[in-house]
């Protein structure tokens, strides 16, 4: 099934503009070889998916909100898929996020990095996740949102901090520096992953 992909979401892409490939390469002013810490959870108790990026980039470090380019497709598949909407305040995003029981963090806490591309990520620190999966029994899945958050959280966390029960899901990054799989191909696997982790998501038109 698919849903169609509307090409009025001033947020969706088609071809990415050297513009933006620049703005994700280039460092901030105050990130170049600098220890970067990141965004604190997004979580609550009864959550059933958590999706993990690796690090957020740095308009997201500057702005404190998860997914802040404009054209990172993570927003609006949210607002498709369970109501999340990038219409919506941020905060209000959150909320209901929280409620359809969808968590957000990153496998890194702290690192070194120039510019916001995973390539340059050195000194990379992992997230305490055994304190995270402990406190979050209802944990069904993790969404990997891209294959370096998986590539990392492999590294960096101890092997047995994953509950047996908890799924490892890899799904396509939604940065706007990944054009290999096109965006309703994503939106599917998206929609296929949250559905295995619990998570009620809008119906896909066939």
């Amino acid at each position: 099934m698919q849903l169609p992909v509307s090409g009025n979401d001033p947020t969706t892409h088609g071809v990415l503009s050297s513009t933006w490939r620049e703005s994700l390469a280039q460092p901030l002013a105050d990130e170049t070889m600098t220890t970067l810490q990141g965004l604190p959870p997004i979580e609550n108790p009864d959550a059933r998916a958590l999706v993990l990026g690796s690090m957020p980039g740095g308009m997201s470090l500057r702005t404190g909100r998860y997914y802040a380019h404009p054209q990172n497709l993570f927003w609006p598949f949210m607002g498709r898929l369970v109501g999340a909407s990038p219409a919506l305040p941020y905060d209000a995003r959150l909320d209901v996020l929280r409620g359809a029981g969808i968590a957000l963090w990153d496998v890194i806490a702290s690192c070194e990095r120039e510019g916001s591309l995973d390539s340059a990520i050195r000194g990379a620190v992992a997230n305490d996740f055994a304190g995270f999966f402990a406190r979050h029994p209802s944990l069904r899945a993790v969404l990997f949102n891209g294959a370096a958050a998986e590539t990392t959280f492999m590294k960096q966390v101890p092997a047995d901090a994953l509950p047996a029960a908890v799924r490892r899901i890899r799904l396509p990054s939604t940065s706007p520096a990944n054009r290999s799989i096109d965006e309703a191909t994503k939106l599917r696997q998206w929609a296929g992953a949250l559905d295995a982790a619990g998570v009620r998501v809008v119906a896909l038109q066939s």
